[in-house]
């Protein structure tokens, strides 16, 4: 325990409890500008019947200044009348205790003011001040030293080799500690090496109320965390039934806790909310945190491992009013998870997960208002959603624009059943060769809905930079020798793949690849980048990113579907002017491969 004054106890946890050692106000004060009356004196007082106050009948008061002995209301100076010599007319009686604070109004002296384990907060330091408190006796902030192994973890800023990650993920505990109210020291990265790591933990322990030790929780060779706690204290617990973040290590060392973190980044930040922040509360004496929660609907269909609770981070938008709950990137590794996520759903052991459409609790990460401005765009990747999140933004930081890929008939379907507002789609129907208004009269038969173009774009095969394969079509792929990666189910790149290779009277079968999916254009680009593929199809602007090659194979349209009466909606206005910015679209054009003379124009659906 420590005693701190009010000006640096912000954020720390009472040890004692603060009792009030003066009444708040310590007196009978004016609560308005006005003059001081005994309210009896005006009886009477009315519009059609105004009373004159001689100038021995009032005082003028400010507000905050002690009431006069025997005055016990206030009248509003606007709403006294100055006539002659000091005289004033009133045309409203005052009641008893009008605009009076009475003393102890706020708090009186003896009372509680503040309990013990209370986490204290501006207003609270503001109060204990009023109260007559100059100090309050504290819990010290806990220390948590995190500390970061591995060989091919380097500094921040470091140059990587391959094969070297950069040091974030103690950046990221650290952070997580200082938001629970602790403080945190963060040690240089030790490499894989039992002795070396013992030796930071023996040196950390005695000073800190928690070690994390970063990566080297699972178990594989150079994975040594689980063996140095129990070889320098008592192991608790090597995995557990949570996922992400199965392999972590609890236990103690030379008196003070230790958790061993995952690797992985979204598998890291869970188990420090799951048992490092209860940890860290209990030692305040605080209570334990918890979540928010709300109900929502799925998405889309969400499968889950049974045997373990499963927790997905989701994004949140309001879609015909109801909360709908879209599953991000389920990766360990996938950090940009953390950054979008709205909220937490957790699939009990169990289950095997959710259907599209039901009905699922939600862990808020954000305040549910944050979220009503949220545009929920599901379907098929293109860069310039993204693009036009990120302008938005900038433009309005209450814009929130969420896009899904499910590919463009999992958007349909999604619109299909109220899940989103809009739909990307570029599904080519071999038959009529159109895009997309065909399907609406199959998927969404008698409904009224609108189309806006957004862009036509290039689709090509991605390759190496210089095509070093020689690829000139899709002809090429067939015959086993190029490696390729492909789009999942119900993409419209997939589907146009299949209706090229359909032409030239060949099939999947024979595309070396054609079962490894990718969800997005970005995604296989960096497929290639790393030579894991040879070729796969996206657009243009994906090469580019990743400074491929490219073989064009089509020129297509990508659409947005919505609600016909979405398109003059509130919600939907900053992104409609946003198309017809001449900045966007300029964006967009040096993307690459993009041809914008259409972007926002409406077209009428076929049904």
């Amino acid at each position: 325990m420590v005693r701190l004054p009010l000006s640096e106890a912000v954020g720390f946890v009472l040890a004692e409890p603060v009792w009030a050692v003066r009444s708040s106000p310590p007196f009978d004060a004016a609560a308005m500008d006005g003059i001081a009356v005994r309210a009896a004196d005006t009886l009477g007082a009315g519009e059609t019947t105004p009373l004159r106050l001689a100038a021995e009948a009032y005082e003028v008061v400010d507000t905050g200044d002690p009431m006069p002995r025997d005055r016990d209301a206030v009248v509003m100076r606007e709403n006294v009348a100055e006539v002659e010599e000091g005289a004033v007319e009133l045309r409203a009686a005052a009641a008893p205790w009008q605009h009076v604070r009475s003393i102890g109004e706020d708090v009186s002296a003896g009372e509680l003011l503040l309990p013990t384990g209370h986490r204290l907060r501006p207003v609270d330091v503001a109060a204990a001040g009023a109260a007559g408190a100059t100090e309050v006796t504290v819990r010290k902030r806990p220390v948590v030293t995190v500390i970061p192994t591995g060989d091919e973890i380097r500094p921040l800023g470091a140059e990587l080799r391959p094969g070297d990650l950069p040091d974030t993920n103690s950046l990221m505990l650290a952070a997580q500690a200082e938001e629970a109210g602790c403080e945190a020291l963060r040690l240089a990265v030790v490499p894989d090496d039992p002795g070396q790591i013992a030796a930071a933990l023996r040196e950390a322990a005695p000073s800190s109320d928690l070690v994390i030790l970063i990566a080297g929780s699972s178990a594989g060779r150079d994975d040594y965390t689980a063996a140095v706690v129990a070889e320098e204290g008592a192991l608790a617990v090597h995995g557990v039934a949570v996922r992400p973040g199965h392999p972590v290590v609890l236990g103690a060392a030379h008196g003070t806790p230790v958790m061993g973190a995952p690797g992985y980044p979204v598998s890291a930040a869970l188990t420090f909310d799951i048992f490092a922040r209860p940890l860290l509360a209990s030692l305040e004496g605080a209570p334990a945190p918890g979540w928010p929660v709300a109900r929502a609907r799925l998405t889309r269909k969400l499968a889950s491992p049974m045997g373990m609770d499963d927790w997905i981070r989701v994004r949140l938008g309001r879609v015909g009013g109801e909360l709908v709950a879209t599953p991000l990137p389920r990766g360990a590794g996938v950090l940009t998870s953390l950054v979008r996520a709205d909220a937490l759903l957790v699939v009990p052991a169990a289950l095997e997960g959710h259907h599209a459409g039901d009905e699922v609790e939600v862990r808020l990460l954000r305040a549910l208002e944050e979220i009503e401005r949220t545009i929920v765009a599901t379907g098929s990747h293109d860069l310039i959603l993204d693009l036009a999140a990120s302008a938005l933004r900038a433009r309005d930081n209450r814009v929130t624009l969420a896009s899904s890929n499910v590919g463009s008939l999992g958007g349909l379907t999604a619109l299909r059943d109220g899940l989103c507002h809009l739909a990307g789609s570029h599904l080519l129907d071999p038959a009529s060769g159109e895009y997309t208004l065909p399907y609406l009269e199959r998927l969404l038969p008698g409904r009224d809905l609108a189309v806006v173009r957004l862009a036509h774009r290039e689709q090509g095969l991605i390759v190496a930079p210089g095509n070093p394969l020689g690829l000139t079509g899709i002809e090429d792929l067939a015959g086993g020798r190029v490696r390729y990666v492909n789009r999942q189910r119900g993409a419209g790149t997939r589907v146009l793949l299949d209706h090229e290779l359909s032409r030239r009277s060949r099939d999947g079968a024979g595309v070396l690849g054609y079962e490894r999916e990718e969800p997005t254009h970005l995604a296989v680009a960096a497929a290639v980048a790393a030579d894991r593929a040879d070729a796969g199809l996206g657009v243009l602007a994906a090469a580019r990113a990743f400074d491929l090659g490219f073989v064009p194979v089509a020129r297509e349209p990508y659409d947005l579907v919505l609600e016909r009466e979405l398109v003059e909606s509130e919600l939907l206005a900053p992104l409609w002017s946003l198309l017809e910015s001449a900045d966007f679209r300029s964006q967009v054009d040096a993307l690459g491969g993009y041809d914008t003379a259409e972007m926002g124009r409406r077209i009428a659906p076929s049904t």
